[in-house]
């Protein structure tokens, strides 16, 4: 069991939290949320022993094991991908190395026999004979079959060596497993399995994860960090943020008789009670949501950018035929005969293992590349804006500030239109001043999306728009995408993105494109895992 006693951090003048106490119990999965900045990620290394907090203690008996997702890629560059898995268990691999060197000696002594004799009882005890294929299992479940095992790390694709850290972090039971976004650079099957692998988990698991899906599927808890405190709250991610919304409301209004109140909390509970009963963890989660009264709920601190778009016309019917399209970069064919035809309404999610070929879809549906063969025929009504995935060079080589940077994709050129269009986007007061240039990953996805917004076409084409946004922000657009009249062309990993957004399916073959049967994002992915044998 994992403990925190008093536990306060200070950097400098800033305070993150203080006098955090908190359990985390074997059986849960304990989500840490906050807003960026929030202190979510320093926390986490705090349980991990990585950093020391200015006051307080971290408790975990001698006896248990921890385990934590590393974040370097390149830490393991010269290890084969098995034996970096297996480095999951400091202890196993040690002495599998010490077995080795005496085995591998010219001169074998007899206390050398004795060595190994006791080095032999720890290997067996620490099931060191399964130990090769259950870091086989692993891995094939994110996605590396056997082909990989013997290969070096640094042979592998950065999302491949993410597949491998996540691997050793899962390996050999730890007591404790603490994962920082461990769903960053999967690709949904890696996601669906690593879900199903949680929540099969009998141990202690504290995670954070800007997917929203995924800390519903697995979080038994969530972990708040606001108000410059740390607060622990019974359920998953949905029942917080709803509830949140709910205990504000009710404070809220001080006229609303207490029975009202009380009555209100307890269908909500309710609600929230018969939807937890068909999770695995069900049963300890509906006690403790039973046990809750209107004091233990959280109200937010948290602030929803205001996304919302508009279509400056309407489009035609017929928006886009797409004929025989091919291109090869750099030798290697990424499409190959890609042909589809997009409806006015269509909101098309692009599904596939090759990111690559996905990203290459949209860059030549968006006119910045070329195809080398094939047609591509937009309506003569379509109006387009584009998020890309990379898209740095908006900002790298720009050193306006974020009001000048913004009045080059608009009309009205006036500072006060400018600044309450960025305060829209959570830019305000000295924010705005900021030049464009040394901008986060997040705040320049919100300014692309302003862009977006500006543009006012009937087409939106986004490539991984979640990416580097936080749990608020990826609501907001995903509200705002849902809301929106015109067509949409996307690609993401996040699941209740993809599931609440998308009518339509379109798989991205080598061999060309594959459209399912199904229009469910859900019922795609389970087909697709129960074909591959990854359902439990």
């Amino acid at each position: 069991m994992l403990s925190t006693s008093d536990v306060s951090l200070t950097f400098g003048s800033k305070k993150l939290f203080e006098d955090v106490t908190l359990q985390f119990n074997p059986g849960n999965c304990y989500g840490i949320i906050g807003a960026n900045g929030a202190g979510k990620s320093t926390f986490l290394k705090i349980l991990a022993g990585e950093i020391e907090p200015n006051k307080g203690e971290v408790h975990m008996p001698k006896n248990q094991s921890m385990s934590v997702l590393k974040q370097d890629h390149f830490q393991y560059n010269d290890e084969k991908v098995l034996d970096a898995v297996i480095m999951g268990n400091e202890r196993l691999m040690t002495v599998m190395k010490e077995k080795d060197a005496i085995y591998a000696k010219g001169d074998f002594t007899e206390e050398d026999g004795i060595k190994a004799a006791e080095l032999e009882a720890e290997f067996a005890n620490m099931n060191g004979w399964e130990a090769e294929a259950n870091a086989a299992i692993l891995l094939n479940g994110l996605g590396l079959d056997e082909s990989y095992l013997q290969m070096q790390v640094k042979e592998l694709t950065d999302s491949q060596k993410v597949k491998v850290l996540l691997a050793q972090a899962l390996f050999g039971n730890p007591d404790v497993l603490l994962l920082d976004e461990p769903t960053n650079h999967l690709d949904a099957k890696s996601i669906y399995w690593l879900e199903n692998f949680l929540l099969d988990f009998e141990n202690t698991v504290i995670v954070i994860s800007h997917d929203r899906h995924f800390l519903n599927k697995v979080c038994t808890h969530m972990v708040d960090i606001d108000f410059k405190k740390v607060q622990l709250y019974v359920g998953n991610y949905d029942f917080w943020q709803e509830s949140s919304k709910l205990a504000l409301q009710l404070r809220s209004n001080e006229n609303k008789k207490k029975e009202d109140k009380a009555k209100e909390l307890e269908a909500f509970i309710r609600r929230f009670s018969a939807n937890a009963s068909k999770s695995k963890q069900a049963t300890a989660r509906r006690k403790q949501l039973d046990k809750l009264t209107l004091e233990d709920i959280p109200v937010s601190t948290r602030r929803h950018p205001h996304v919302v778009f508009e279509q400056e016309r309407e489009a035609g019917d017929i928006l886009l035929e797409v004929e025989g399209i091919s291109k090869t970069i750099e030798g290697k064919k990424i499409l190959d005969g890609i042909s589809f035809e997009i409806r006015k309404g269509d909101k098309v999610i692009f599904v596939g293992d090759d990111e690559i070929a996905k990203t290459t879809l949209l860059e030549i549906l968006s006119g910045n590349m070329t195809p080398d063969s094939g047609n591509i025929k937009w309506g003569v009504t379509t109006s387009r804006s584009y998020l890309p995935k990379d898209h740095n060079e908006f900002f790298e080589t720009s050193k306006v500030d974020l009001i000048q940077w913004l009045s080059e994709f608009s009309e009205d050129k006036s500072n006060q239109f400018l600044r309450g269009f960025l305060g829209r986007m959570l830019f305000s007061g000295d924010d705005t001043g900021k030049h464009a240039n040394v901008l986060s990953g997040g705040e320049k996805v919100r300014c692309m999306i302003a862009r977006m917004m500006l543009k006012k076409a009937n087409v939106l084409l986004l490539d991984g728009p979640t990416n580097h946004l936080d749990l608020e922000s990826i609501t907001a657009l995903n509200n705002g995408l849902i809301s929106f009249k015109g067509t949409v062309l996307f690609t993401t990993h996040d699941h209740q993105f993809a599931d609440s957004l998308s009518n339509r399916i379109i798989e991205v073959t080598r061999s060309g494109i594959v459209e399912p049967r199904t229009n469910s994002y859900t019922e795609y992915l389970e087909a697709l895992a129960s074909s591959q044998g990854l359902t439990h």
